[in-house]
């Protein structure tokens, strides 16, 4: 991704409006977030008293805004986007085939920047303010490269890390909790082997792709067993590849799922029961050997500390930013939690919408209200049409930020 240098002048909404449209138009995939990070870099130089440092676990950006002595408040924005190809019309749309900010992660990047710019050239801050620009989220393995390249070291360490995500729902609407706010996920691939052979003699074959697509309906049996636990595993099938033609009876057939769960116990339960009925198919089908049965990109469990994010949240309520309490968590998954696991200090987390509130009706609100989800007709994150609303989406995140940042720095206990 190019950057360019116009957008340093001068740092005022409409300037960040502009670095929000030159993220989302040049999206790149985890890992690969070399131009987002040099944007990031120059952005930050181009402001008074941050400290710059480039290359942290891989593309990260570590900045750091020295004040005087009192509490050190961590910031995180994720940077990297998804191999979607977008589908939004906008005149910004990604300007790279296949890939996409589907899930807002330029949102946060351009409200870090702006929050970054506030808290420098508005009244000091007592205390350290340290802005992390992560990547790669999306395979959950981008805020461990950072604190396998020593950020907990090498940058004065986190009284608190505080984090957020942009979401459909009204702009500048604020959700969170206390406790299990997302849940971890696992990928999951298994590959069945069978024996392969003509379409037309299916009784002289084994068909790997009739294991893999019996699984994806008998595993639907592990996650109706806990329907009735408020915070039940979720296990979907995202992709099923086997074979090259209608005629032709594969030798393996790959699938790929996901596994979300809120526990250790209730993780280990669901990837073994899996397993089992994986290790069962195949043996009911006579394959020739068990199938191959590999998790992979895991993200922990998202916990909001108790006590820190009740303070938080009635920061940001105080302030007016319009709060709703969750009685559940959710079913996304985040690797925001490492930091402040590998610190030994309080995280907190919410999503902040980024919708036009015209566009809900009051029966929207109303779902949103009392059954807590995001009414179906709204592109949600990871979808081709994903477009939040800048005018009114970086203000809000921008604010919420600050806010929040503000009243920790501002901490004496």
């Amino acid at each position: 991704m190019t950057t360019t240098p116009e957008l340093h002048e001068p740092a005022t909404g409409e300037h960040w409006l502009q670095v929000y449209r030159q993220l989302h138009a040049h999206p790149e995939l985890s890992g690969e977030e070399h131009g987002t990070a040099r944007l990031v870099a120059e952005e930050l130089r181009a402001l008074p008293g941050w400290e710059v440092t480039e290359g942290v676990g891989g593309t990260g950006v570590v900045g750091v805004l020295q004040g005087g002595p009192g509490p050190v408040v961590w910031l995180r924005a994720d940077m990297d986007a998804l191999p979607v190809q977008e589908d939004t019309g906008l005149a910004y749309a990604s300007t790279v085939s296949g890939v996409m900010h589907a899930c807002g992660h330029d949102v946060h990047v351009a409200a870090l920047l702006g929050a970054c710019a506030e808290l420098a050239t508005g009244p000091r801050p007592t205390g350290t303010v340290v802005a992390i620009f992560q990547p790669a989220e999306e395979t959950g393995a981008g805020a461990q490269r950072m604190v396998d390249d020593g950020v907990v070291q090498r940058f004065p360490k986190p009284s608190i890390v505080l984090g957020q995500h942009v979401a459909p729902l009204p702009a500048g609407l604020v959700i969170s909790r206390s406790g299990p706010l997302m849940a971890a996920s696992d990928s999951i691939r298994v590959t069945f082997t069978g024996r392969g052979g003509h379409g037309s003699q299916p009784h002289l074959a084994v068909d790997p792709l009739l294991m893999a697509a019996t699984l994806v309906v008998r595993m639907q049996t592990l996650t109706a067993r806990q329907s009735a636990v408020p915070a039940s595993s979720v296990l979907t099938a995202g992709a099923l590849h086997a074979g090259t033609r209608p005629n032709i009876i594969p030798e393996t057939a790959e699938l790929l799922l996901t596994l979300r769960t809120f526990s250790d116990t209730a993780r280990q339960r669901m990837l073994d029961d899996l397993q089992r009925l994986a290790e069962s198919e195949a043996a009911g089908a006579g394959a020739p050997k068990p199938p191959e049965f590999v998790p992979y990109d895991h993200f922990p469990v998202t916990v909001n500390t108790p006590g820190d994010t009740e303070r938080v949240m009635a920061t940001l309520a105080a302030a007016g930013v319009p709060y709703m309490p969750l009685d559940n968590p959710l079913t996304g998954s985040e690797d925001f939690g490492v930091f402040g696991t590998a610190a030994g200090v309080p995280s907190v987390f919410w999503h902040i919408g980024g919708i036009d509130w015209v566009r809900f009706t009051e029966e929207d609100q109303h779902i949103m209200l009392t059954e807590h989800t995001i009414p179906p007709r709204f592109p949600s994150n990871h979808s081709p049409r994903f477009a939040p609303d800048p005018e009114q989406t970086l203000p809000a995140a921008i604010t919420a930020m600050v806010t929040a940042a503000r009243v920790e720095l501002s901490r004496t206990e």
